[in-house]
């Protein structure tokens, strides 16, 4: 029994180091276009939320993104200041203010998203539509059933 508990954890830790190398390697790829593009990238980021999602709560920008809400705060200023988002407050709760492209940034978007879009399609020429659906269901699959976990408490 505790051989293949072991086995198990050993195959959970071995997935887990070839996902986060995976991601790595991918997300280079991303971040490279962020930057070639003139951005940094959280903010090439944000706009793509905004380009590919449209309007959003500037709470679920940050939490899509995996960011804390101070930063978001202060890229989406940024890129307020430069003409490519606007806020918006929500008619229906005062607390909550979404954040949209301005067409300044949706044209700006629609001129550099082709390029993004090749380079992760590059990133990822690995893989055939058969197996990259496959990965996104199996991903989908594991992140549900992770996020429904409680964390183990501390020995």
């Amino acid at each position: 029994m505790i051989k293949a508990k072991e086995h198990q954890a050993e195959l959970s830790l071995h997935l887990y180091r070839v996902l986060a190398k995976s991601f790595k390697s991918v997300n280079e790829h991303a971040v490279t276009a962020s930057k070639l593009q003139g951005f940094n990238p959280t903010a090439f980021a944000v706009l793509e939320v905004l380009y590919y999602k449209g309007p959003q709560p500037i709470q679920q920008i940050g939490a899509k993104l995996l960011l804390q809400s101070g930063n978001v705060t202060y890229v989406i200023d940024k890129l307020e200041a430069g003409g490519l988002l606007h806020r918006t407050p929500c008619a229906r709760d005062r607390r909550v203010i979404f954040a949209e492209l301005t067409p300044k940034g949706k044209e700006l978007m629609d001129r550099l998203y082709p390029e993004f879009e090749d380079r992760i399609d590059h990133a990822l020429s690995g893989l055939n539509d058969q197996e990259k659906q496959v990965m996104i269901e199996l991903l989908k699959k594991m992140g549900t059933e992770a996020e429904k976990l409680p964390p183990l408490p501390r020995k």
